[in-house]
């Protein structure tokens, strides 16, 4: 039992400590919450004082992200382009109609120089009328690649009205043939070729001002056989054809029990001309080989072969020597024989004979056996350029087409032009002089158009300043000073130069060549990037968004799933 003393000293010393406890609280300082929320923000501030700073981003990183963005920014942007093109092209404009006081300008063709003329021709200023055998405008830089099935023929196909519906002002088109042009009755003769004819199939077209774009047929060179046994390669159906009887003879070839010689002769492909169209089809016909059929047709492995004949000492003669060097030791590697020096006599259903220089200068006769013939080299006059220049006294004395002056006038005549191959100037014809010459044109012509509409005008104001006097007549004098001066400066246009851009050609094997022209002097270079570079540049020389695109998809097609082997 607790002894009641020592309870009560217990209750003592708790009240004595409680006490002293209470004394102890009282004696501090009371703080302020004003002063306990700056020594929490000293604290929070030291202890941020103390923490490493924040890494900054490395240097490479910010590169890549800033690439990024780029990248997704040109995207959207390409990708609202194309769309926008897209809707452009989908819904043409309202057109001006047709107006009787104004000229009739008559394009023949839808070749390079004629479509060049059409796309940067302000056709408010004329009346224009188009009249071609084809409604359409052709990419032919990559004809070749049609005929393997690389590129399908629709895809470098452009519809002409696709561009004539997005002039400003009305153009007529007519499918015809231009069988005569009548100088001194300034009319054009047309028929219709159609399979399908309605009760007028003739008829005549009157011109004011007349474009001759017609181009040049295939040149045969008089050889005999030419034109009955070989394929050209300037048309979409010529490409058609040429695929066809391509796979014609691999099939063939492996038709039961056929004969050594003849599986050999069936394979053999024959191109002759050894310019860029030759070269780059011998390229292109080769590669078909080599990534497809070889793989889906074993059997032809051993005896396919390509051969490419040119009259001439080398291929590619408008190239330098270290591209044309470059080309044939590319060509040697393909397995692809170039036959220089070797030209063409007679075309028979099943060789040609051919006339070899040796390199001691003799000269013998040579049977070449084929499979296919594809005949790539020359032009010649056609019926309705011949025509006219028989009408033409100043014209007797050209053999190759349509003499022209510096303006690309034809000579002995007045208002009437001639560009593209039918044309005789100082340039190469190819798609690159007609479609500057297009272009030069529809500058010419929409400056004589100014031209004429500043004339008129001034004679109105020299009219109406005859009839004022004083401070009125001195108006109209300086109006007429600065329309005189406007008049100079329109007619300061002068006579058409060609610029050389370059040449391209693809030699096979996912190599190019080029020439291309760079400031004073040229650049050659040839290769896999230069095939890059050969592919987005006809890429971007493409007429139109659409095409590119189809082009764009085709040549994805043929990296993934191969070139199509079935024959149409």
């Amino acid at each position: 039992m607790a002894n009641p003393s020592t309870m009560q000293m217990s209750s003592l010393s708790r009240r004595s400590l409680s006490t002293r406890s209470y004394a102890f609280r009282s004696a501090r300082p009371v703080r302020s919450s004003g002063g306990f929320q700056q020594s929490i923000q000293r604290t929070t501030r030291r202890s941020y004082a103390d923490a490493a700073p924040a890494p900054k981003p490395k240097k490479g990183f910010r590169f890549l992200r800033w690439t990024w963005r780029l990248t997704w920014l040109s995207g959207v942007g390409l990708t609202g382009y194309v769309a926008y093109s897209i809707y452009e092209l989908r819904h043409p404009i309202e057109q001006v109609g047709p107006d009787p006081a104004k000229k009739t300008l008559v394009i023949l063709g839808t070749g390079w120089g004629s479509v060049s003329l059409l796309k940067k021709l302000d056709t408010e200023n004329y009346n224009v009328v188009v009249i071609s055998p084809r409604n359409y405008f052709l990419f032919t830089p990559l004809l070749p690649s049609c005929t393997t099935g690389l590129v399908e023929h629709r895809s470098i196909m452009e519809p002409i009205r696709n561009i004539t519906r997005q002039k400003n002002a009305y153009v007529k088109f007519y499918e015809a043939e231009a069988t005569k042009i009548d100088y001194e009755k300034r009319v054009v003769y047309i028929s219709d070729d159609s399979e399908i004819k309605g009760d007028i199939s003739k008829t005549e077209v009157p011109f004011d001002m007349l474009v001759v774009g017609v181009g040049a047929e295939n040149a045969t060179f008089g050889i005999k056989g030419v034109k009955e046994h070989s394929c050209f390669l300037k048309e979409v159906g010529d490409a058609q054809k040429i695929r066809k009887r391509l796979m014609d003879c691999v099939e063939t070839a492996i038709f039961k029990d056929q004969t050594e010689d003849e599986i050999k002769r069936l394979l053999h492909m024959v191109v002759v001309g050894g310019g860029p169209t030759g070269v780059e089809f011998a390229g292109e016909i080769q590669d078909f080989f080599e990534e497809d059929l070889k793989k889906w047709v074993p059997e032809i492995k051993e005896n396919f072969k390509v051969t490419l004949v040119e009259a001439l000492p080398n291929v590619l003669p408008m190239f330098s020597k270290q591209l044309i060097d470059y080309t044939e030791s590319t060509f040697k590697e393909e397995a692809i024989t170039i036959r220089t020096k070797t030209m063409v006599k007679n075309v028979t259903d099943k060789y040609i004979e051919a006339e070899v220089t040796q390199p001691d200068g003799t000269k013998m006769l040579e049977k070449i056996p084929y499979g296919l013939l594809v005949w790539a080299t020359g032009n010649a006059i056609r019926p309705v350029v011949r025509d006219l220049m028989s009408q033409l006294p100043a014209q007797q004395n050209s053999r190759r087409g349509l003499a022209v002056n510096e303006y690309l006038v034809v000579n002995g005549t007045e208002n009437v032009w001639a560009v593209g191959d039918c044309a005789i100037t100082n340039y190469a014809p190819t798609a690159q002089v007609a479609s500057q010459e297009g272009a030069f044109l529809a500058r010419l012509f929409n400056t004589m158009a100014k031209t004429e509409a500043v004339e008129t005008e001034l004679k109105l104001l020299s009219d109406a300043q005859a009839q004022k006097s004083g401070d009125e007549r001195n108006q109209i004098f300086d109006e007429i000073r600065e329309r005189q001066k406007q008049l100079r400066r329109i007619k300061q246009i002068g006579p058409f130069q060609y610029s050389h851009q370059g040449s391209l050609a693809y030699i096979g094997k996912e190599r190019a060549v080029a020439d291309i022209s760079w400031l004073s002097g040229n650049i050659a270079s040839g290769g896999t990037m230069t095939y890059l570079f050969w592919r987005s540049a006809y890429l971007s020389m493409c007429f139109s968004t659409r095409n590119r695109l189809l082009v764009a998809v085709d040549w994805i097609k043929a990296k993934m799933f191969g070139r199509d082997v079935s024959r149409e």
